[in-house]
């Protein structure tokens, strides 16, 4: 009784009589019921939304995860969509494995856990490796000649493949016409503008000539984009390299830099590390994909990931 009176543990109500103060902790709670109401939906506000349609609350997985799990073991999300349970997963210290049918989801993860680990994961593709920050990709073509197979299997897979090596998203998400413009790249080089500059992307996987260079153009001129990317399959001839040169240069609007307003890449080229030539993230920020936030914690150890 000392000792509760000495910490302050012993108060008086109203009336004069000895209550005993207790503090929540001190108490063991209440056990999760099997409905949840604590958790809110991710609304149009939320930081964590990424614009997928199905997309679930982080908190939610990491919930779900922790209750069924302990660090080190491997979750498994067969149909993983933007990536929630692998970012749950990823977060919890879990080793984890995601299944998607489409090369977009795959996309837009990988997107989504460079932001929100920015440098400390690795992506590679091929055989396993061995490595706590290496994420294995199984199912992404690995030479020119797989790429054209994927081309040939089932060309908006191979589309949205293609699109995932300049980091730029679909404009389309379902299968439907080809209107010009398969992606977009969208950047800011001036912060005063109203409204972002377009990098518009045309994917090609059969023969290509300089007509297509052509049309690309005429969709430039008419989006008013600042720049245009043809991704082919073939190399491009010498007529479609004089084509694409007339086309002249975009100037960065505050260091005047110059880009080649409309280029041409092949996807061996892509796969090799040429890139395409744009306003880099320093000069320009980046707005093609709603940002994920970052983890400001210290990633868990990892032994295998698989995407």
């Amino acid at each position: 009784m000392d000792e509760l009176w000495s910490d302050g543990r012993i108060i008086f109500s109203k009336n004069g009589n000895p209550r005993l103060k207790t503090y929540l902790i001190d108490l063991p709670g209440v056990s999760v019921r099997d409905i949840w109401t604590d958790i809110e939906p991710v609304n149009s506000g939320a930081a964590e939304r990424l614009g997928y349609p199905t997309q679930k609350p982080v908190a939610l997985l990491e919930r779900i995860i922790q209750a069924s799990s302990n660090p080190g073991d491997v979750v498994l999300d067969p149909f993983c969509g933007c990536g929630t349970t692998i970012d749950a997963a990823e977060k919890l210290g879990r080793d984890w494995i995601g299944i998607d049918v489409t090369q977009l989801a795959i996309s837009l993860i990988k997107n989504r856990l460079q932001d929100t680990y920015g440098h400390r994961l690795k992506f590679v593709s091929g055989p396993p490796v061995l490595h706590e920050s290496i994420v294995r990709i199984i199912g992404e073509p690995t030479t020119p000649n797989e790429a054209a197979t994927l081309a040939e299997d089932d060309k908006y897979q191979f589309q949205w493949w293609a699109l995932g090596l300049v980091g730029a998203r679909p404009v389309e998400q379902k299968k439907g016409a080809d209107h010009g413009i398969d992606g977009k790249i969208l950047f800011r080089d001036d912060p005063k503008a109203a409204k972002p500059e377009q990098i518009i992307i045309q994917v090609k996987g059969g023969k290509t000539g300089v007509k297509d260079v052509r049309d690309l153009r005429g969709v430039l001129d008419l989006e008013k984009a600042a720049i245009g990317i043809l991704i082919s399959l073939q190399p491009p001839t010498g007529p479609m390299e004089t084509e694409a040169a007339s086309a002249g240069f975009y100037e960065h609007k505050t260091n005047r830099q110059k880009y080649p307003r409309l280029q041409l890449r092949t996807v061996k080229e892509l796969m090799e590390g040429k890139g395409i030539e744009r306003p880099s993230t320093v000069a320009a920020t980046d707005e093609t994909f709603k940002k994920a936030p970052e983890s400001k914690k210290k990633q868990h150890e990892q032994k295998a990931l698989e995407l």
